[in-house]
């Protein structure tokens, strides 16, 4: 040997050193697998068939195209509710939103004012409070739309920071028309429908009582008048001076636990929640970080810069979108600069199909592209609930791979805190799973075999994904009444409601097979589908095991919780000035390139 070492010395140091780069890639591959950087990003009424990597050939999207080129494709990735704010909470927490008490019993299935006390309660456990106890730096950009405060002004028990993350720069709300000037109001028919008949009562019963004093029938205390008169007068003032300061009200920019702009400026706040987003990784390249970056793109109202205005085939949504396209390559760009492409998980999502219902006041469609699927958002047909699921990282996932197996949101929780070598709550239900091993090529099936769609709380329909078989089945309790009747959507209540009236419950259920019929046209019958009580039998079974896990929470979407409290609402300077002030200084904003 001593021989050898002699007569091939270089020989022998190209292999020790070879074997040193061998030992140096393992170590930097296993701690990149076991505690990589998670960048969570997720658009809001996103249509899939809005993305050129799902099928669509006149929005540029390359940059998002470029995670499905660089990663896997989710073709049946499920958003556990139609809605903004239970399918964000089932997104955070891994569970099904009912079990948390962020589903609605009543007809409004989300928070409306940021001085309400509802929210994603304390007890709840997120990816981002594990992750943080990991050693994660952790951060919200964009929208949030879970809840503020309880009970005090100050107490911010449902703010993002109270759930486990470190820095938050965004909405606690949402994106509403009202927000921004011209664009109008989506509570105005609402509010209109809802005063009339009970204003006509209070006006004809104070004439009426009026009228009887005045002739003598018999006596009404002039004081109760008042009482009346003067109840009636304040409240008319006050829902006339809410919807009149909306916008000041309640579409704000929070820093933290501070307000540094109010009202909400739309300009260039693509960019500047974009800025905030390169800025929160370029001070996190040392150590493991979650970024949530969730857009406020494309719920309405709609905004674009100048640089993407106008630049679009498909007007300001079009825009909107590439606009958010560009946001993602930002962020993208950022982690080549700092060589964090082989450390990071990057997943791309929407909370919901896109909002078929949105046309403006002009005319102009204002909502998405569902592809094929039928329906959208606030509705459990599949355009509703299939949304884009795209997750790159290279080195560990495959590139160019498409995944047709059911999967959810709330598959994101287990995966990311297992990939945290975080430990799983052991004291409750987690209807995610992880999806490593299905992205890695480990199992070829979802742990998924049967999905609960739920509208706001009344369980809509049931998906079975039988473990022997290529079906998926998917049976309807209830189906929404479209308007007009040969529509795809709701459109004289711009959104689909649960109850009631709303829907025709069936018996025996609608049947589909998704397999067959993604589009569902056609429902299966017992003449045209052999198993066809077979399969409702199982998934009459699969509803009374899940129903039977559930357990009473607080309703944190009840009447209570959602309505308007004067004692909670923030105002960065006083009532008489409109609650305005400016603190967000836009600095050098990044360069933008529309393409």
């Amino acid at each position: 040997v001593f021989h050898l070492f002699l007569h091939n010395r270089k020989k022998m140091r190209l292999l020790l050193f070879l074997i040193i780069c061998q030992c140096a890639t393992n170590s930097a591959k296993t701690h990149s697998a076991s505690n990589p950087n998670i960048i969570l990003l997720m658009a809001d009424d996103l249509g899939i068939g809005d993305l050129g990597c799902y099928g669509n050939r006149t929005l540029r999207t390359p940059n998002i195209d470029r995670l499905a080129d660089e990663g896997v494709t989710l073709t049946q990735h499920i958003a556990a509710s139609p809605l903004c704010t239970p399918s964000r909470a089932a997104f955070l927490t891994g569970r099904y939103p009912i079990r948390s008490g962020m589903s609605a019993f009543s007809r409004v299935g989300v928070f409306l004012f940021s001085a309400s006390s509802g929210g994603l309660p304390s007890e709840e456990i997120t990816f981002s409070k594990l992750l943080k106890q990991r050693g994660y730096a952790t951060a919200l950009i964009g929208k949030w739309h879970l809840g503020m405060n309880c009970e005090s002004i100050n107490d911010f028990c449902h703010h993002p920071l109270s759930h486990g993350f470190d820095y938050f720069y965004g909405l606690t709300v949402t994106n509403f028309r009202d927000c921004q000037p011209g664009q109008g109001s989506v509570f105005l028919k609402g509010v209109q429908k809802s005063l009339v008949i009970p204003v006509q009562i209070a006006g004809i019963t104070l004439v009426s009582l009026a009228i009887v004093q005045y002739i003598g029938l018999f006596k009404v205390p002039v004081q109760a008048l008042g009482y009346c008169l003067l109840i009636t007068a304040i409240s008319l003032v006050v829902l006339i001076f809410f919807f009149y300061h909306f916008r000041h009200l309640n579409c704000f920019l929070m820093r933290d636990h501070q307000i540094i702009q109010q009202p909400l400026s739309y300009e260039n706040l693509t960019q500047r929640l974009t800025k905030e987003a390169v800025q929160f990784i370029g001070r996190n390249t040392n150590a493991p970080f979650l970024l949530v970056l969730s857009y406020l793109h494309v719920h309405t109202a709609l905004y674009a810069s100048k640089n993407f205005r106008g630049k679009s085939k498909h007007g300001l949504y079009g825009d909107a979108v590439e606009e958010m396209d560009w946001s993602v390559g930002q962020v993208l760009d950022v982690l080549e600069k700092y060589n964090l492409n082989d450390k990071t998980l990057v997943y791309f999502t929407s909370d919901q199909g896109a909002h078929v219902e949105e046309i403006s006041s002009s005319g102009e469609v204002h909502g998405g592209y569902n592809g094929i699927y039928k329906g959208g958002k606030s509705m459990n047909w599949e355009g509703g609930i299939r949304v884009p699921g795209l997750l790159r990282w290279p080195g560990v996932i495959k590139a160019g791979a498409y995944i047709d197996e059911p999967t959810s949101n709330m598959d994101i929780f287990p995966t990311v805190v297992k990939l945290a070598e975080a430990q799983l709550p052991s004291d409750r239900i987690i209807d995610g799973h992880d999806l490593m091993p299905l992205l890695q090529g480990k199992v070829t099936r979802s742990k998924h075999e049967f999905l609960f769609h739920y509208c706001n709380a009344y369980l809509n329909a049931v998906r079975w994904h039988p473990g022997n078989s290529e079906s998926v089945w998917k049976v309807f309790f209830f189906t929404p009444n479209f308007s007009p009747e040969d529509s795809n959507g709701c459109y004289d209540s711009h959104v689909c409601f649960c109850h009631g009236g709303f829907v025709t419950r069936h018996d025996p259920p609608l049947l589909f097979d998704l397999s067959r019929d993604p589009e569902e046209k056609v429902p299966l019958t017992p003449e045209t589908e052999s198993r066809f009580y077979k399969i409702l039998r199982v998934i009459h079974l699969a509803v009374d095991n899940h129903t039977r896990s559930l357990h009473a929470v607080p309703d944190q979407l009840s009447w209570d919780n959602l309505l308007w409290k004067p004692w909670l609402q923030l105002c960065c300077s006083s009532l008489l000035q409109s609650c305005y002030c400016d603190y967000d200084s836009e600095g050098n904003l990044l360069e933008v390139h529309s393409g």
